[in-house]
């Protein structure tokens, strides 16, 4: 579905991302772990396309995408849930999904993403920034949804909320996963990135220092500590 080899991204002369070589298979949730500022945000701005890397090559469902727009990513598949949301504030929530339909038929409709969030249902004439966090960052999620992507991906989705809202998200992402929609994720929360992820990679100073499934992270005190500062 996704695959990048040896991307080097730069902003100006910083060298942010330093040989990123990953791929997420069909139906796949693949993790990418780290601690702030070590890159993993670039790595979705690179893949999207927001900050094309500088070398290597980013492939898309066979499709060498390495200098393509944003715009042509959706076009193929691709969605992208931000970090900080980024929904419309001025925009309703029923205003927010539909304008974010990918033409007249695909497999997520307005209904569809409203069953998947019924709390978006109870708001759906509510304009972006009358939501809670938690409810915005569902928005964000059925905003990339109704695009109808093969591969999502999302930025720390659980960043800044509740514990009750982190496992709704958690939730979601699982019956996305059964539904055999590829997910690539970067995330903080530990135990959500394990309980989801088939791959998990760890990010440090724009370099992946560790590859494995999640059990063997999870068994792994050295790494844990080393990279992620957990005891």
């Amino acid at each position: 579905m996704l695959a990048l080899s040896d991307v080097h991204t730069y902003y100006g002369e910083s060298h942010v991302l330093q040989g990123i070589t990953l791929s997420v298979s069909p139906g796949e949730v693949v993790t990418i772990l780290g601690r702030n500022g070590m890159g993993k945000t670039t790595l979705m701005r690179s893949i999207i396309g927001f900050t094309p890397p500088r070398r290597g090559r980013v492939r898309f469902k066979g499709d060498d995408i390495t200098r393509w727009p944003p715009y042509r990513m959706v076009e193929r598949g691709m969605a992208l849930v931000p970090q900080g949301r980024r929904v419309f504030a001025s925009l309703t929530v029923r205003e927010n999904l539909e304008v974010a339909r990918h033409g007249q038929r695909g497999r997520w409709t307005l209904p569809r993403v409203l069953e998947l969030f019924p709390r978006l249902g109870d708001r759906v004439q509510n304009r972006g920034n009358k939501l809670s966090g938690g409810e915005q960052q569902m928005l964000a999620i059925g905003r990339a949804l109704m695009t109808d992507p093969d591969l999502l991906l999302m930025d720390e989705p659980t960043e800044g909320l509740a514990p009750l809202l982190v496992r709704e998200v958690g939730r979601v992402i699982a019956e996305l996963k059964r539904e055999g929609l590829s997910i690539l994720l970067v995330e903080q929360n530990l135990p959500l990135a394990l309980s989801v992820a088939d791959g998990v990679h760890i990010l440090s100073r724009g370099q992946i220092v560790h590859s494995s499934r999640p059990a063997e992270l999870m068994a792994n005190e050295e790494v844990k500590s080393r990279f992620l500062g957990v005891a």
